[in-house]
């Protein structure tokens, strides 16, 4: 092979560099440790869906960053691979030698044509997305290597602002040591070093679940009523997801809502009012594996599909929410959104403005929201606390600051902090539902 620098679409390519490592699909030569589980020709399938998702979270990196994608492959010709993954990215063969021999070949060639901060990628961890790329590329610029570990003993992800070619030299390949040798390597060498939570990689029949989380759909479920104003903005944010279905869960609305979400594409349902009927009628028709209850006045984060996946798929864990940011400039309201965070975590306590998600399967056995006008979500919650738990993703959701604002921070807060009090004193929630919408 050419040692010179990979070809590229243009002369000032990025020095940011992302390598994908894979394969062409070919059935008998792909994932064939899974061959005894799916067959040639299924586990050929399974490699193509899972690098083919690998590409598309590096375009959605593109779209954040400035960024050249390099596909390190073997197995086919340029031609092969560009018919398959598409002609806007550079190719480049793969060199003989392990797996060590070829990472070194790809880096220093990164380095050589200007690279100042290189990642490297395979095509077998489903769960890996563009936020979690962009946060190896971000700690890069206080790190000398970032880590992405995997439950196996490897690494998904290995990231550096400097060719260090020790780093791929005597480590015992496809083994649950490589990840304890790069670590003790980067230590000899002082390098340091930052890691990203632990992900799975699909090599075996026992991790064929870990694709099933991956490939989940997600039906997000807006109870809307006159939201015109905040609705086409919420949809396009859910609309960044993969495999998601949207449902909107209309209660009269008198203004353009219907007519919003059905030209964002969305399920348009029609029910009488009440928050808590609205979100139980949207679940009853939900084709997902996932529920993610959203307000309409609330915008999801770039890769919140992932991760909720990727929560749920934990041990112990129930279900799930997002850290929330108020758009409110009043200096205040940062120790509103400070206040949430505690009692996120600590408590495992969020509130329906956090896009609660949580599997469908334990939705239905809960029967849903509880029928009351008021506290619905604080009382699903309530339940779920008793089964497993409830974990916060590293993501923020942006919530309409229009609460506060009509009120003010310090009435609004002690409004909802009266209502949660009345809710734990036993105060029928229909009597709480009149106060709260009379302060209003």
């Amino acid at each position: 092979m050419n040692s010179s620098a990979p070809d590229r679409p243009s002369d000032a390519a990025p020095a940011q560099r992302l390598l994908v490592f894979t394969r062409y699909p070919q059935a008998g030569k792909a994932k064939t440790r899974l061959i005894p589980a799916l067959g040639e020709e299924g586990a050929a399938n399974l490699h193509r869906y899972m690098a083919e998702h690998a590409i598309a979270q590096a375009r959605k990196l593109r779209q954040l960053m400035p960024l050249s994608i390099e596909v390190w492959f073997t197995g086919a010709s340029t031609e092969e691979m560009q018919a398959w993954l598409g002609a806007d990215l550079d190719y480049q063969l793969q060199p003989d030698g392990d797996l060590g021999d070829r990472l070194i070949h790809a880096f220093q060639a990164a380095f050589e044509s200007g690279a100042t901060r290189t990642v490297v990628i395979g095509s077998d961890c489903p769960l890996l997305d563009a936020v979690l790329l962009k946060q190896a590329f971000d700690k890069l610029a206080r790190a000398d290597l970032v880590l992405g570990p995997s439950t196996d003993g490897g690494y998904y992800l290995l990231g550096s602002r400097q060719f260090t070619p020790q780093l791929f030299q005597g480590i015992r390949w496809s083994t649950a040591e490589v990840l304890a040798q790069t670590l003790a390597i980067a230590q000899q060498l002082r390098l340091q070093t930052s890691q990203l939570y632990p992900l799975s990689d699909v090599d075996y029949s026992d991790d064929l679940p870990v694709w099933e989380a991956a490939t989940a759909k997600i039906s997000v479920i807006i109870p809307v009523l006159n939201e015109a104003a905040h609705l086409e903005q919420t949809l396009a944010a859910a609309q960044t997801g993969s495999n998601v279905e949207l449902i909107v869960v209309d209660a009269g609305s008198q203004d353009s809502s219907v007519a919003i979400a059905q030209a964002a594409g969305a399920h348009v349902l029609s029910t009488t009012p009440g928050r808590a009927h609205q979100m139980n009628a949207g679940a009853a028709i939900a084709t997902g594996e996932i529920l993610l209850f959203l307000h309409a006045d609330t915008c999801l984060p770039v890769g919140y599909d992932t991760q909720a996946r990727y929560l749920l798929a934990q041990p112990k864990v129930i279900a799930g929410a997002f850290d929330l940011q108020i758009n409110h400039t009043t200096p205040s309201i940062r120790f509103v959104e400070w206040g949430v965070r505690q009692r996120s975590r600590w408590l495992q306590l969020p509130y329906g403005d956090q896009a609660i998600f949580l599997k469908t399967k334990v939705f239905r056995a809960l029967d849903g929201f509880p029928k009351q006008p008021i506290m619905e979500d604080f009382a699903l919650v309530k339940q779920l606390q008793k089964r497993g738990k409830i974990a916060i993703a590293p993501l923020t959701v942006q919530t309409s600051g229009r609460r506060w604002q009509k009120l003010g921070v310090l009435k609004t807060t002690l409004l909802n902090q009266a209502i949660v009090l009345g809710y734990y004193l036993g105060i029928p929630t229909e009597r709480l539902a009149r106060w709260y919408r009379k302060a209003k």
